[in-house]
C-alpha cells in the first residue's frame, strides 16, 4: 500500500482533507471516519489518521474528485463546531496509529498516574528552566558508564565504533564512545581556545561593511514574526500562529516519510532536548543570516561546527552555557567572526520559539534537508535532526513559548565569552590612535622641512667666499707655490687627523672650515683656528711645532692658509652627502 500526499485545513464549522491520488481506482474507494480516526482506501493507496480533535457524521459531510488533479476532497463536521485543531501541519503525528501516541512502560505501578504524551513529564506542569543542584559526590562515570551515551536525549550510544573512516568529517571528539560528557566540554573548550584568532576578529570587528549587510537581512521568520505581532489582540492567537507558517510540498514530502516514535524521557532529558533544540538553532539562524537564504556546500559544516551538541555531542543543560558555547564558536570558526552575529541570531532564535512548534518543525526540515544532501553530515541526522522532527510535533507549544521567555531574559557579553575582547579591542584602538597621530606629525614636519636649514646657507656662502678667495690668489700661488706646497703639506696631515673628530654635522664643519680661512688669512696659527674653544695636548704640540718649525711671512702665511681651507672644505664636504 502507498500512503498518499494529503492536506488538512480548517474553518470553525469543517475539517478539510485534501488527498492526491493519482491513477488510483476512483469506481472502488472506501472513506471511513468516527471521533478521531479517519482513513481512506482507494487501490493502490491507503490513508489512516489520528485527528487532534473529534469530528462526527451528522449528514452535513462532503465530498469531491477533481479527475483532472486526481485529488479527494473530503468535508468533515466538526463534533463541536468553533473548535480549533491544532497541529494539523504535524502530518508524522497525524500518521500515527492512535494506540502509539502514548509511551505508556510495559510495567506500571497499580494506582500510578498515566503518563503524559510526552513521557513522564506533567502537561499542567510548569517547566523549570533553573540549574538543578544536587550535592557534589565524587563518582567515576566511567565506571557507572561503560559506555557513553548521546544523540537525541541521550538515547544513542556505540554508533561510531562502526562509522572510524567518517567520524573525523563530521564531529571534532575522536573515541566519543569512551570519552564523558564532562571530558567532552574540557576538550571543546581547550580547541576553541587554541583555534580563536585575535588577527581574524580585530579585521572583522574594524572592517565591518560586509557584517552589517548580512544584519540587515531579513529571513522568512521575520516577515512571519511581524504577521503574528501585528495580529496581536485577535481572537484565537495560536490559530493565527499555526497560519501564517506553511509548509511547501517538498516538506510535507519530507514529514510523510518519517517514521513515528514515541520517546520514554524522564526530566532530565527532557531538560537536555530543549536546551539542544536551542543549540541547533541558534548555528541554524547563523547559517541561514550570512549566507542570506541561499545555502552553500559550506552550510552543512558550519551548522555542524557552531553547535557543541552537533560537533562534540556535548549534552546542554544550562541556557547560559549555550550562549556561551555559541559565542565562543563563532568568533573561532565561521568566516563572519563579529560578536553582532552571535546576539542577532539569539534574537532570531527567540522569534523562531515564539511562532511555535510550526516554525521550528519548518528549521529542522531544512537542516535535515542540508544534511541528507552533505556526505557524511547524514550520520547526524540519524542521531538528532530525524527524531527532532518528530518528537517538535507531539512538543507543547507552551514550553516552547516558556523557553523563548527563559532565552529572551538571558544576557550574554564579551567578557563572558573568555577571550579578553574588551582589552583585546581597547588595545587595538590605541594602536590606531598613536599610528594616526604619527601620521600628523609627520605630515607637519614633512610642511616645515624647506625653512630648517639656516647652517646650510652659510655653509653655501662660506663656501662661495672661500672660492672667490681662492680664484684672487691664484697668482700668488703660482709665485709660492714651491715654498707653499711643502708647508700645506707638513701642515694638513696632523691638521685634518684632529679636525676629522669635529666633523659632527654639516652646518658645524663648513662653519670650522670657514673659521679657519678666515684666521689663517690673518696669520694666526692653523691648528687653533681648527678648533675653537677647544684646548688638548695634542693641540699645544701642534702650536709649538708650527712656531718652532714653520717660519714665514705675513702673505706667505696667508697663500698656505687659503690653500688649506680649500682642501678642507673639499675633505669636509665628503660626510655631509
Amino acid at each position: 500500500m502507498l500512503t498518499p500526499a494529503f492536506d488538512l485545513s480548517q474553518d470553525p464549522d469543517f475539517l478539510t482533507i485534501a488527498i492526491r491520488v493519482p491513477y488510483a481506482r476512483v469506481s472502488e474507494f472506501d472513506v471511513y471516519f468516527e471521533g478521531v480516526d479517519f482513513k481512506f482506501y482507494a487501490k493502490p493507496y491507503f490513508l489512516r489518521l489520528t485527528l487532534p480533535g473529534r469530528i462526527v457524521e451528522n449528514g452535513s459531510e462532503q465530498g469531491s474528485y477533481d479527475a483532472d488533479k486526481g485529488v479527494f476532497t473530503i468535508r468533515l463536521p466538526k463534533e463541536t463546531p468553533g473548535q480549533h485543531f491544532e497541529g494539523l501541519n504535524m502530518l508524522t503525528a497525524l500518521l500515527a496509529p492512535r494506540k502509539s501516541r502514548t509511551a505508556k512502560p510495559l510495567l506500571e505501578e497499580i494506582g500510578a498516574s498515566e503518563i503524559s504524551e510526552e513521557g513522564v513529564e506533567d502537561d499542567d506542569e510548569e517547566f523549570d528552566w533553573e540549574i538543578e543542584q544536587s550535592p557534589y559526590e565524587e563518582v567515576s562515570e566511567s565506571a557507572l558508564n561503560p559506555q557513553c551515551h548521546y544523540g537525541f536525549g541521550n538515547l544513542r550510544s556505540g554508533v561510531f565504533q562502526r562509522l572510524q573512516d567518517e567520524l573525523s568529517e563530521v564531529i571534532d571528539i575522536k573515541d566519543p564512545d569512551s570519552i564523558p560528557a564532562a571530558e567532552r566540554r574540557q576538550k571543546r573548550l581547550a580547541a576553541e581556545l587554541a583555534k580563536f584568532d585575535p588577527d581574524h576578529y580585530l579585521a572583522d570587528f574594524f572592517e565591518d561593511e560586509a557584517i552589517e549587510q548580512v544584519l540587515k537581512y531579513k529571513p522568512w521568520w521575520a516577515d512571519t514574526y511581524s504577521k503574528v505581532m501585528a495580529s496581536l489582540g485577535k481572537s484565537q492567537e495560536q490559530e493565527n500562529h499555526a497560519a501564517v507558517v506553511s509548509f511547501s510540498e517538498d516538506e510535507k514530502y519530507q514529514l510523510r516519510k518519517f517514521v513515528n516514535k514515541s520517546y520514554l524521557l524522564d526530566k532530565g532529558a527532557h531538560r537536555q532536548v530543549y536546551c539542544s533544540l536551542i543549540d541547533i538553532l541558534l548555528a541554524y539562524c547563523y547559517e541561514t543570516r550570512v549566507t542570506e537564504g541561499e545555502k552553500n556546500v559550506e552550510s552543512a559544516w558550519n551548522i555542524r561546527k557552531l553547535s557543541p551538541t552537533l560537533c562534540w555531542l556535548e549534552t546542554c543543560t544550562n541556557i547560559h552555557e549555550i550562549l556561551v558555547s555559541f559565542g565562543r564558536r563563532v568568533l573561532c570558526y565561521p568566516l563572519y567572526r563579529h560578536f553582532k552575529l552571535v546576539l542577532k541570531a539569539c534574537r532570531d532564535t527567540i522569534k523562531i520559539l515564539q511562532l511555535g512548534k510550526s516554525a521550528v518543525l519548518k528549521c529542522l526540515l531544512d537542516i535535515h534537508k542540508i544534511f541528507q544532501e552533505n556526505d557524511p553530515a547524514y550520520i547526524l541526522n540519524d542521531l538528532y535532526i530525524s527524531d527532532y522532527c518528530v518528537w517538535i510535533q507531539k512538543a507543547k507549544s507552551e514550553k516552547l513559548a516558556a523557553l523563548a521567555e527563559a532565552l529572551k531574559k538571558e544576557s550574554l557579553t564579551k567578557a563572558q565569552l573568555g577571550f579578553e575582547l574588551e582589552e583585546l579591542e581597547t588595545a587595538a584602538l590605541l594602536v590606531q590612535e598613536e599610528e594616526t597621530a604619527l601620521k600628523a606629525a609627520c605630515s607637519v614636519s614633512r610642511q616645515q622641512t624647506p625653512c630648517c636649514s639656516p647652517e646650510a646657507s652659510d655653509s653655501e656662502e662660506s663656501d662661495s667666499t672661500s672660492s672667490s678667495t681662492t680664484q684672487d690668489s691664484d697668482s700668488e700661488q703660482d709665485e709660492c707655490q714651491e715654498n707653499g706646497s711643502k708647508t700645506a703639506d707638513s701642515l694638513q696631515c696632523p691638521l685634518l687627523e684632529e679636525s676629522s673628530a669635529l666633523l659632527t654635522d654639516g652646518g658645524g664643519v663648513c662653519r670650522n672650515m670657514a673659521l679657519l680661512r678666515s684666521e689663517g688669512s690673518r696669520g694666526k696659527p692653523l691648528a687653533l683656528s681648527c678648533a675653537p674653544g677647544r684646548s688638548g695636548p695634542l693641540i699645544e704640540e701642534l702650536e709649538d711645532q708650527l712656531k718652532t718649525i714653520v717660519q714665514i711671512s705675513e702673505a706667505e702665511g696667508s697663500v698656505a692658509g687659503n690653500h688649506s681651507s680649500v682642501q678642507g672644505r673639499d675633505d669636509c664636504q665628503t660626510p655631509i652627502h
